[in-house]
């Protein structure tokens, strides 16, 4: 039996509990109805945790098991303390998986992993989104048809202020007539990062069966795939390399120092 993949899902749980509309449509917390679409998968195991757990729930024990970590926030991102951040940047780079959702595009973690603004136009009025595979072929897009439409969303709108995607998988169309990158991969150390668009609070996008679809193809996509991420400059005395070698002129660094720290 193979191992099951094990899946955090993060959430501010900040607009469920002050505002009337989003606690209507998401009662117990986006946060839950994500990971209820998850759990609906076997092969899942699904923990949640919030922004006013201590540590925001991610704790070095809870990041060790997880696999692949959803990440949603909106109102907050300024109150996500630096060493938690700190402690996701670096299990990405050992391979954790990361699904960044929404506006979750100006979160400490997206923006630190991407190195850029990820700033964007946007727009709420309610209005019909329709997404486009670009690649059928793509786990992510896998059953999902040539495209999609949610009834009622945030519009977000190009420029797209993120680094040039490893692959874009789906591209978003608006009735106001704006279009958008709206699901984006990347790689950063050994871990996979895929951004997807859709998740306004006030609108019931994720109940959306092909949203539902979509993220768990994604975390499916996101899991390690082994290997040892490297955190270290270690000096390579020149008697231990791999061919002979003879030392020529002087050398600034004495034999086993570490440098570069």
């Amino acid at each position: 039996m193979s191992t099951p993949l094990r899946v955090t899902v993060w959430g501010e749980n900040v607009h469920e509990k002050t505002h009337p509309l989003v606690a209507g449509i998401y009662p117990h917390g986006m946060h839950e109805a994500i990971a209820d679409g998850l759990r609906t998968d076997p092969a899942v195991t699904v923990r949640t945790a919030t922004l006013d757990h201590p540590e925001h729930g991610l704790t070095e024990a809870v990041l060790a098991e997880t696999d692949v970590l959803t990440w949603w926030g909106h109102a907050a991102h300024g109150a996500v303390k630096e060493r938690i951040v700190d402690r996701v940047q670096a299990r990405v780079l050992e391979g954790m998986g990361l699904i960044i959702l929404h506006s979750g595009h100006f979160s400490k973690i997206f923006r630190r992993l991407l190195g850029t603004t990820c700033s964007l136009t946007w727009r709420e009025a309610g209005e019909k989104e329709r997404l486009w595979v670009c690649n059928p072929a793509h786990p992510i897009a896998q059953g999902i048809d040539r495209y999609f439409e949610i009834p009622h969303e945030e519009m977000y709108g190009e420029p797209f202020g993120i680094p040039t995607p490893e692959e874009i998988v789906f591209l978003s169309w608006f009735q106001g007539g704006e279009v958008f990158r709206s699901g984006c991969t990347w790689k950063r150390g050994n871990g996979k990062i895929f951004y997807f668009r859709p998740g306004h609070e006030s609108y019931p996008t994720y109940h959306q069966p092909e949203v539902k679809r979509v993220l768990l193809n994604a975390v499916h996509w996101a899991r390690p795939e082994g290997g040892r991420w490297v955190d270290a400059c270690p000096n390579v005395p020149w008697d231990k390399a791999a061919e002979k070698i003879t030392p020529q002129g002087e050398t600034l660094h004495r034999p086993g120092e570490a440098g570069f720290r």
